[in-house]
């Protein structure tokens, strides 16, 4: 632990905005996994609810469960449910439902390109810091004793170099969980494009079988 403390000390006045920044992107990082995963969840129970309807053709009883639910899922579906009634075509209904789908894309995809921000910024914070340390440690140096000047400069140059060394250590762990969100984003939007294309196929065999 005194290590890291002093690691901490001996990068200087830098140290802190990275700490501040890699913590905000912490925060933002959690907020959208905890978002993700209660959305994906809320999703999926949705679904099981109302694939009985479909099946049975009950898409008043479906659209009633669906517009009082605040899931993702929910507001697409409610979109295509109740467009059955005045479209004639599965196209209607299916470019209903990606209207929906583009009003909570933004929703899912949130803050989320701010953590890739936010590593960025660290990186370039430590480098800020790393080239601000050097230009006072050759500062210093100029006006020291020659014999000296050796053992200064490898001294300052070392404490220069740990404020990129903990801009990379938080940007590092910030760009892996922005690949992660990213992913977890990727695959609730896959899993909202397939529910669509069920719920279609489901509406449009009922049509099917309600003309015949």
């Amino acid at each position: 632990m005194s290590t890291i403390v002093r690691f901490f000390q001996d990068g200087g006045a830098f140290m802190y905005p990275i700490l501040f920044v890699f913590a905000v992107g912490v925060a933002i990082a959690i907020e959208r996994w905890m978002f993700l995963t209660v959305s994906g969840a809320s999703n999926r129970s949705l679904w099981k609810k109302i694939v009985p309807f479909l099946k049975a053709g009950n898409f008043q009883e479906a659209a009633a469960v669906t517009s009082k639910s605040k899931a993702a899922i929910g507001s697409i579906l409610t979109y295509g449910l109740y467009r059955i009634k005045s479209a004639r075509r599965r196209d209607d209904i299916e470019k209903a439902m990606e209207e929906s789908l583009m009003e909570v894309l933004p929703r899912l995809e949130k803050r989320t390109h701010y953590i890739a921000t936010l590593a960025n910024v660290a990186t370039l914070l430590g480098l800020l810091g790393t080239i601000i340390g050097l230009i006072n440690a050759f500062t210093a140096v100029s006006n020291a004793n020659p014999a000296d000047k050796a053992d200064m400069l490898s001294a300052s140059i070392s404490v220069a170099m740990n404020t990129t060394a903990f801009g990379l250590m938080a940007a590092i762990p910030l760009l892996l969980v922005h690949a992660l969100l990213q992913t977890k984003t990727n695959g609730l939007v896959d899993s909202l494009e397939m529910a669509s294309v069920k719920f279609l196929n489901a509406v449009t065999e009922r049509q099917l079988k309600h003309g015949a």
